[in-house]
């Protein structure tokens, strides 16, 4: 198993993933090989909340040319980390 500390690479800003903050769910770019389980356990102790449901979603690498050379982008996979109404808030924003 890996460290708990390389699952989660980092938080996905975007307009929708700002939207789904008010509703307790925060979206992380995680690593492709980290399942459900992993991911929920990696929040908890990041964070010390308590977390109720993860949904993933893997991406393939799109591909790219330069020129005369053409390559993929890396896989990567994305995790909603839903947490409990009693739960803190993530605050990203803070300076």
């Amino acid at each position: 198993m890996q460290d708990l500390r390389d699952i989660l690479l980092r938080p996905v800003i975007t307009e929708r993933s700002a939207d789904l903050m008010a509703e307790k769910k925060y979206t992380f770019e995680v690593d492709p090989r980290a399942n459900k389980t992993q991911i929920k356990q990696a929040v908890e102790e990041a964070f010390g909340v308590k977390v109720k449901k993860v949904n993933t979603m893997n991406y393939k690498g799109k591909f790219k040319r330069m020129g005369p050379y053409g390559g993929y982008r890396r896989n990567r996979k994305k995790a909603i980390v839903t947490l409990t109404e009693d739960s803190k808030d993530l605050d990203f924003f803070e300076v």
